[in-house]
């Protein structure tokens, strides 16, 4: 959600800035802008709309300078408008300030800072930060930065430079992430490791509370006491070219085709094979039996989103697999409901970021409550993985697309193998089932090739029904858990209206939106439901709807009563959401292209919501 990128250093600042926002356009945006250090003091230029509006309206200007910051607003206080993108500065036009994150009481501090003669331009909380910030200024940037923090209330990650100040680029964080790139003869800031990786693989992600200071030559931290801290730099493993399309016309079609080498990642660090079999091995987060003692209370299991979807399945997996009862929840709720905690519980939270603000609220009241933190994430060194537990991994690579695919079936596969490990370490997996079981998730990579590799068939099919605004997934057990996700991929990114039910509850309401312009996706994997799914098959379309059935390579029996048959290789009927989602990803995909939108950053939606 919105981006930032700061640069100081010996090159010229503007493309630096621009290069860096616009390798953050997935997060989501309404307005872009960047502020100057050059010959004519601090300059500030901005644009509602997209990178290249902001880049049509300076292209006349010569705008020369070292220091720099640049933000991608997505609006939450004040429409999108040119007043209202950042940076955002201080009456006196000192100060200038980017921000990602909301200002909870800034309506008490614009009060105040109004009863002090001050005049406001935009409705943003930002300008609120920069006036607050240069009401300390005397003569010490970092000083006024670390009294003006003190006042502020809510969530963010300041990215400033103050005129007089020119050597020196100011970064603090609560609560929303940022990233300082260590350069040679440069330093950057960022709020996501994409903006730096042209520039230096060597970071430091910031804490809570700590203010970074960027020079040109070198970098300092403070915590929040203002006493000097030593970080330790992380080295980005992976490079720019990870986050390049490829070749492939959109980032979503590239991430559903990684999905086979993510699965791959995912699952073969923790699968090992020796003389007594295959076994699952997660000493690597530090996993142990004490973890699942039998007398082990709840796995509660929250996420936000799509992850909250794997969340879903993960409870069946954790009932089916290690039988152990399990509660899910939507992130954004948890925190909300008074929950109760016991010192057995082992609480599961999933993030793609590891960074979504309201997960990271429901950890956090969690770990008070005494519970025990595994996360699951996909970025190294994010707040979610460094404030749990046990931190798993999903090796997925960067996922650029704001609608999310590889992480959602990667973070598929870290459940399953911890929910199998569970089992075995309760008693409940014998060896020869276990053996079954990793070669079953052994094979899930190639069939997941298999089902890309007739892609044409799925994209055919999205060239009759793109135009369809009322879809419907239905299944059962694994196949309904699927069925949220898929819902949700299409809804995100065609706009059309989109829902999943339960098939045994669509006659409990449902049904009466089945016409002859109802578009049903049912879900047939769970081979012992086959009767039931047939039978809810047959009443929707009984009142005129088409129905397109995903189901086993070797089920012939919706034959004859689909308009469509999507075939996927068969696996173990527990594991079958990582392979039928796959199918649905691509409908979702060729239905956004053929409706004329941009798969890739659909409308009102952010990458990373880092906050509520």
């Amino acid at each position: 959600m919105c981006g930032i990128v700061g640069y100081i250093g010996g090159k010229e600042a503007l493309p630096v800035l621009l290069n860096g926002l616009k390798r953050l356009e997935y997060r989501g945006y309404d307005s872009a802008g960047i502020a100057l250090f050059g010959p004519a003091g601090l300059t500030v230029h901005k644009s509602k709309g997209r990178i290249r509006e902001l880049e049509e309206k300076i292209s006349a200007e010569k705008l020369p300078g070292m220091v720099g910051i640049g933000h991608t607003r997505w609006a939450t206080h004040g429409e999108p408008s040119d007043i209202n993108s950042h940076p955002q500065t201080d009456a006196e036009g000192r100060v200038a300030v980017v921000h990602n994150g909301i200002i909870e009481n800034y309506g008490r501090l614009k009060e105040w800072l109004i009863s002090k003669g001050l005049i406001f331009k935009s409705e943003t909380d930002t300008e609120v930060v920069a006036n607050l910030i240069n009401f300390y200024y005397k003569d010490d940037i970092l000083s006024a930065v670390r009294e003006a923090v003190k006042r502020l209330e809510g969530s963010y990650a300041l990215g400033i430079i103050a005129a007089g100040e020119s050597d020196r680029i100011i970064a603090v964080r609560r609560e929303s992430p940022l990233v300082v790139g260590l350069g040679k003869g440069e330093n950057l800031i960022a709020s996501d490791v994409p903006a730096l990786l042209e520039y230096t693989r060597e970071v430091y992600y910031l804490e809570d509370g700590e203010i970074a200071v960027l020079y040109r030559d070198h970098a300092e931290v403070y915590n929040g006491e203002g006493q000097a801290i030593e970080k330790e730099v992380s080295l980005i493993q992976w490079d720019a070219a990870a986050a390049e399309k490829g070749g492939f016309e959109h980032f979503m079609l590239k991430e559903i085709h990684e999905q086979p080498r993510a699965l791959t990642d995912t699952l073969r660090a923790r699968i090992r094979t020796n003389t007594d079999g295959a076994s699952i091995n997660l000493e690597e987060i530090g996993f142990n039996e004490s973890w699942t003692r039998e007398n082990s209370g709840r796995v509660v299991i929250t996420a936000c989103g799509t992850a909250w979807h794997a969340g879903v399945i993960g409870k069946y997996a954790f009932e089916h697999y290690a039988g152990i009862p399990v509660d899910v929840d939507t992130a954004s709720e948890f925190r909300y409901r008074n929950p109760v905690f016991d010192p057995k519980d082992i609480f599961i939270v999933i993030s793609q970021s590891g960074e979504t603000a309201d997960t990271l609220a429901a950890m956090r009241l969690a770990k008070q409550g005494g519970a025990r933190i595994i996360a699951i994430t996909n970025v190294v060194g994010s707040t979610l993985a460094r404030e749990a537990d046990l931190v798993m991994y999903t090796w997925a690579g960067p996922e650029i697309a704001v609608a999310s695919t590889k992480a959602f079936t990667t973070q598929l596969a870290c459940l399953y193998l911890i929910a199998l490990k569970f089992g075995v370490l309760r008693g409940r997996i014998q060896k020869a089932d276990m053996a079954k079981y990793i070669e079953a998730l052994e094979a899930i990579p190639a069939q997941a090739e298999t089902i890309l590799s007739g892609k044409t068939n799925i994209q055919r099919f999205a060239s009759l029904q793109f135009n369809k605004n009322k879809v419907f997934f239905m299944g059962r057990l694994f196949d309904y858990a699927a069925c949220l996700e898929s819902a949700l991929k299409l809804k995100e990114i065609s706009y059309a209206h989109s829902e999943a039910f339960a098939a045994g509850e669509i006659k409990h309401g449902p049904i009466a939106l089945v016409d002859t312009s109802t578009l049903i996706v049912a879900l047939c994997t769970q081979s012992s439901l086959f009767d039931k799914m047939e039978s809810s098959i047959t009443q929707v379309k009984a009142r005129g709807a088409a129905v397109a059935v995903i189901t086993w390579e070797d089920c012939k029996r919706f034959d004859r009563i689909a308009d469509e048959v999507f075939r996927i290789p068969k696996t173990e009927d527990g594991f079958s959401p990582i392979l039928s989602v796959i199918p649905a990803q691509l409908f979702a995909y060729y239905c956004s292209v053929l409706r004329g939108l941009d798969p890739d950053k659909p409308r009102n939606l952010a990458k990373s919501v880092t906050v509520e």
